[in-house]
């Protein structure tokens, strides 16, 4: 009896604090201006996804990029991810960018999603570059999910 009464006293504030945290407040971040030459990476990608245009999104990609897309595998190299988009896009996106960096010929972006008409951001991305020598920025990895919560299966 005094084993069974010491568990449940213990065990108390143990189930208390398994509670779900309370979800965070859902502040718009501000946008970070981008210099030129990675401002136009985001630009020619909400043109081509507008266009429907998979060729050229996977355009904007190093030879040995990668896609990381919510609930479907990685996928590697500029046919994969055409092949990867073909289908997809024909819709207005818009990206903003939240941070970024650039050191010698390595960057990323840290950025937000909209499709259409939505208010507020639909999710995030990040997107990590690379260039060769002073050539354009091309995304080595694009990876991005949504905001709203997963469902329950």
């Amino acid at each position: 009896m005094r084993i069974c009464l010491m568990l449940f006293a213990l065990s108390g504030p143990l189930l208390a604090t398994a509670s779900p945290p309370s979800a965070p407040a859902t502040t718009r971040l501000p946008d970070a201006p981008l210099p030129p030459s990675l401002d136009r990476v985001l630009r020619d990608y909400e043109q081509a996804w507008r266009a429907g245009d998979a060729k050229a999104l996977a355009a904007l990609f190093a030879e040995d990029g990668f896609v990381l897309q919510s609930n479907r595998p990685p996928v590697r190299g500029r046919s994969a991810i055409e092949a990867a988009y073909a289908g997809q896009g024909s819709s207005s996106l818009r990206l903003r960018a939240l941070a970024f960096a650039v050191e010698e010929n390595t960057g990323h972006i840290i950025g937000a999603y909209t499709y259409g008409n939505n208010v507020g951001d639909t999710g995030k991305f990040t997107l990590t570059l690379k260039r060769v020598g002073d050539g354009p920025w091309l995304i080595f990895s694009d990876m991005d999910n949504g905001n709203a919560p997963a469902r329950a299966r």
